[in-house]
């Protein structure tokens, strides 16, 4: 072992909690941010891959077969100069209902000869594809649980087609729901004309700036050679995209600005542990100097010393990223059929590399001063800190009505500003860790109380039917009438106001999948539902829909949507955004007579109660149940369940990030701390033959980061704000949400009061552990210290 490895492995040795407030440090940054940088980059990865392999539509039209016919529709691709395209294929909406009678939610089929051709090709994962009238292949994202072999019938339909599962497969831009051979469509079509699907492929659309402006240019070649009203629904490759992206999306910017604030901390933590260990270390910096060591030698002793923990921490930091990135990734590779990611070489990379390059930088530059250091003067001044520092402030502090054991330590970060400084900014992210996660938390909160749409007190609905293998068996009994049971709750006493919502199922023209549609009888506008923009539905006719919805549909307010599957088509006009995350946003709320032709089922009606003020929710729930047992229906206190995967992942990450950032300022307080008190030894050695006790030596040394963790306070509060206001508004659009104000507007003024004295409480808590050493300390021991 040559001489220079055992300095360095001797001042690792020497210096522990240095050492593990920079291997902590790094291990966060590095985790965090290698998360974040592997979600970023392969969050889109499996989506493109299995685009190109299925030469995915960069668009995909619907048209109504009444306004035109198959010729029209395949010159539209000429009109859009379209490198490729598929179709056009004839499609129908219709509700199946599988053969131990469970029924089925609306599907968009489509009739289709090949699973190949120009644009969206079908991909098979089981099964095999259609070959005669009978027969149906399922989507693999069916609400329907595909099964081979399992038979199809469709009641509403005249004859009463059956068909046979044969297949399931999957579309990339999601373009049907099922498909079938073009000679069954005429059943499935009711004798109705149904619509066209055309599926478009154009060149340089899936690259490079101009993709949307291409696309757009496509839509409206397209729209104009199909004439007015021809064309019901469109679907671009870059709203699905989007959609495919969401979940990892959401990560991207709250772990980043973790893994930024780790970094930045690392910075802090490096530089100030080196400096401070030159500093504390001169007389030895001398000595080896003196036996020969050159001042480059001694830099990069102390390079390596940073070096070392920042290495383990690396490492470990690289672990917890794969360990929380694989399985994220292996689950986005799987929902289009692909291989399971692993996290990209490169990131590895410039991750680990980026880490030990700062930490190498900052440690450098504070050993520098090491190297520059005269042997002469490095023996003759030792540890001693500059004479006459901070006495000004000292003397002042004196003048404070405290004791005097208060205004020593008080005074003491003005004689080590460098330090004090160093220290004080770890605290600052530290509390503005903490500030941004009770505002995260608070903001998913009330992202969650929307998501519930419900702040009724009483809810009334049918109980759940019996479950069989595809879906919910067929109830026995009859549901009592919506309005009879509307009656029953009006005449209740106690009853303030109530408003009932009934759902049912629907297709948009141009996109697959299900919708959810709500019909509100009464005013719903109290229900708890939370607007984006625009106005709440003022009668017939109008709609309120998530942004989802409207990302998904390639709308916005003011235009009118066709939903099918309810009976007729039924058009509504957007007139309101409304925050929701459920089933991807696809849900669409109106008045209960939009829907007047629908076949809804009273099964899925529901009573939302308000009671009048002193009335016990829980009694009047019981008394309304035995009131409505007669009709079939239950009622009970609404509780408040808002449990959600997403919440619970993202609040158990960001509090343990935010753990680990206030751990490490904490350690950061305690390495500045016992730094000081080694080097005032002899000072407190002094103080205690002067008759200072063990107590006033714990006094001191709290009292010497008080005005450091208040004015870290001050100051990471503020910034924990701005990086709530620029994080959570950003994590909204990574899933596909526009956040109100109302959802960003979480912190109270006594919480922030609060929050202010975090700081000061991180850093008595790193104080407090030195302070008890230098409380123990001998007195004739800390005299004869050098």
């Amino acid at each position: 072992m040559s001489a220079l490895s055992r300095v360095v492995r001797s001042g690792v040795g020497r210096r522990r909690v240095p050492g593990v407030v920079i291997g902590l440090a790094t291990m966060m940054a590095v985790a965090a941010s290698l998360l974040g940088g592997t979600l970023l980059a392969a969050s889109g990865a499996p989506f493109d891959d299995a685009f190109r392999r299925a030469h995915g539509a960069h668009l995909s039209v619907q048209f109504d077969a009444a306004r035109v016919d198959a010729g029209q529709v395949r010159a539209s691709a000429r009109a859009a100069d379209a490198v490729a395209f598929a179709g056009p294929f004839r499609t129908a909406t219709v509700t199946p209902r599988t053969d131990d009678g469970t029924p089925g939610w609306p599907m968009t089929v489509a009739g289709r000869a090949r699973p190949g051709g120009g644009a969206d090709r079908v991909t098979l994962t089981n099964g095999r594809w259609v070959a005669r009238p009978g027969e149906i292949v399922l989507s693999a994202d069916s609400a329907l649980l595909p099964v081979l072999g399992m038979r199809l019938d469709f009641p509403g339909l005249p004859d009463g087609p059956e068909v046979e599962v044969v297949g399931v497969a999957r579309s990339v831009t999601g373009t049907a729901d099922a498909w079938v051979v073009p000679a069954q469509m005429q059943a499935l079509t009711g004798g109705g004309a149904g619509g066209y699907q055309m599926h478009y492929r154009f060149a340089d659309a899936d690259t490079g700036a101009g993709t949307e402006a291409r696309i757009a240019a496509g839509r409206r070649a397209v729209t104009a050679g199909a004439g007015a009203g021809a064309v019901t629904g469109e679907r671009s490759w870059l709203t699905v995209r989007k959609a495919v992206e969401r979940d990892t999306a959401l990560y991207v910017p709250f772990l980043l600005a973790f893994g930024l604030l780790g970094l930045v901390m690392s910075v802090l933590v490096v530089g100030n542990v080196v400096a401070a260990a030159v500093g504390t270390a001169t007389r030895r910096i001398g000595i080896l100097k003196a036996v020969g060591f050159t001042p480059s030698q001694v830099v990069r002793a102390y390079v390596a010393q940073a070096l070392a923990p920042a290495a383990v921490g690396t490492l470990l930091g690289v672990l917890v990223g794969h360990l929380l990135a694989v399985p994220v990734l292996a689950e986005t590779a799987e929902v289009h059929g692909g291989t399971a990611l692993a996290v990209t070489p490169w990131i590895d990379a410039v991750v680990i590399g980026g880490a030990l390059g700062l930490v190498a930088v900052t440690a450098w530059a504070g050993a520098w001063r090491a190297g520059r250091l005269r042997t002469v003067d490095a023996l003759a001044l030792g540890g001693a800190a500059r004479p006459g520092r901070g006495r000004a402030v000292a003397q002042l502090a004196g003048r404070l009505p405290l004791t005097r054991p208060v205004t020593l330590g008080l005074a003491r970060p003005f004689a080590r500003p460098g330090r004090a400084l160093a220290m004080g900014t770890a605290i600052v992210f530290g509390s503005a860790a903490v500030t941004f996660t009770l505002g995260l938390g608070a903001s998913l909160g009330k992202v969650l109380e929307a998501k519930a749409h419900d702040v009724a007190d009483v809810v009334v609905e049918a109980p759940p039917a019996e479950l069989g293998p595809h879906g919910p068996k067929p109830r026995e009994e009859p549901v009592a009438d919506p309005a009879d049971v509307a009656a029953v709750v009006a005449a209740r006493p106690g009853t303030a106001r109530h408003y009932s919502s009934v759902k049912a199922r629907a297709t948009v023209a141009g996109t697959a999948g299900v919708t959810e549609v709500v019909a509100f009888t009464g005013d719903a506008s109290w229900g708890g539902y939370t607007m984006v923009d625009g106005r709440w539905i003022a009668g017939p006719g109008e709609a309120v829909v998530p942004t989802g919805f409207l990302s998904t549909t390639g709308t916005r307010l003011g235009d009118t949507v066709t939903l099918n599957g309810l009976g007729e088509p039924v058009t509504v006009r957007v007139v309101g955004e409304v925050l929701d995350t459920r089933n991807d946003g696809m849900e669409v709320f109106t008045d209960a007579a939009t829907l007047t032709g629908a076949p809804l089922d009273p099964a899925e009606t529901t009573q939302h109660i308000e009671v009048t003020s002193g009335t016990d929710a829980a009694s009047y729930a019981a008394q309304l149940d035995e009131a409505l047992a007669p009709l079939g229906v239950t009622a009970r206190a609404d509780g408040d369940d808002r449990d959600s995967s997403m919440a619970l992942t993202l609040g158990a990450l960001s509090a343990t990030l935010t753990l680990m950032l206030v751990l490490v300022a904490g350690l950061g307080v305690l390495n500045g701390v016992v730094l000081d008190t080694r080097e005032r030894v002899r000072e407190l050695g002094v103080y205690k033959a002067l008759g200072m006790t063990p107590r006033q030596t714990i006094t001191t040394v709290v009292a010497s980061v008080l005005v450091t963790g208040l004015a870290a306070g001050g100051v990471g509060v503020p910034l924990g704000l701005r990086l709530h206001g620029a994080i959570v508004p950003a994590m909204g659009r990574g899933a596909g949400l526009r956040l109100p104000a109302s959802v960003l507007d979480v912190y109270a003024a006594p919480q922030l009061a609060a929050l202010g004295l975090g700081g000061l409480v991180i850093a008595v808590l790193g104080a407090l552990l030195p302070a008890g050493w230098a409380a123990r300390a001998r007195t004739a021991v800390a005299l004869r210290a050098e």
